[in-house]
């Protein structure tokens, strides 16, 4: 079995384990550029669960930006190149938005996937505002997505260790308790709700701080009102 029949494996039976669903596809556009954000969970993997949904649908594929320790990591870096990951950068993630490509970011990053379980669902995005100033210089819709289950896959534990080696080194070493208190991913049924396109100021620049923090903030709220909805239903 090729690296590209694992990948799609993998995600298959994660897809089934999750009972994974999409709601809100009709958002994604059959063309043109978008940045799809969403909400960063520990696991992951939710992010390409979402990209093979759309795929699977509407026939578009999705590049998702990784954190770079991901590609630090020789299997991890080649499944996640295999299912469409790129090293995150404004660089990377701007040439496929103006190659007219979807493109995914879960700005939060590692930071927002190491909060521990007293955190979850809350967003974790106050001070990243890259992904604000590339739709702005791109002019890419910004579509978000919530799926608040993906915080209940593990259940964090907060301590220092966890707290010092991301700190010094950017690096995750959580302490996790998945299935039956083992790392196996809790059977968390996983749906990602999708907003409608949220269009960035007609303005084709991001050199105006005003208006990169204005924009921020209409997005952040808007996803963690998102979040705070779908975590209750």
């Amino acid at each position: 079995m090729n690296i590209i029949n694992i990948a799609d494996t993998v995600m298959n039976r994660a897809a089934r384990y999750h009972d994974h669903r999409v709601e809100g596809l009709e958002h994604i556009p059959t063309s043109g550029p978008a940045l799809i954000v969403v909400n960063h969970s520990l696991a992951t993997y939710d992010s390409g669960l979402l990209a093979t949904a759309i795929k699977a649908k509407l026939g578009r594929d999705v590049g998702l930006l990784g954190d770079r320790y991901i590609f630090k990591v020789p299997v991890l870096r080649d499944l996640a190149t295999t299912y469409g990951f790129v090293e995150g950068s404004q660089h990377n993630a701007e040439s496929l938005l103006r190659d007219g490509e979807l493109v995914l970011v879960a700005p939060g990053g590692m930071r927002e996937a190491l909060r521990p379980s007293s955190q979850k669902y809350q967003l974790d995005i106050r001070d990243r505002k890259g992904f604000a100033k590339l739709a702005m210089r791109t002019g890419a819709p910004v579509i978000l997505s919530a799926c608040p289950a993906a915080d209940d896959i593990y259940h964090v534990v907060p301590n220092p260790v966890t707290d010092w080696v991301y700190n010094r080194y950017r690096l995750a070493a959580p302490v996790i308790f998945g299935k039956y208190g083992t790392p196996i991913p809790k059977p968390a049924k996983l749906v990602h709700y999708l907003n409608a396109p949220m269009s960035p100021p007609d303005n084709g620049t991001d050199d105006d701080p005003e208006a990169v923090d204005a924009f921020h903030a209409r997005l952040e709220s808007r996803l963690q009102e998102m979040l705070t909805e779908h975590a209750s239903a």
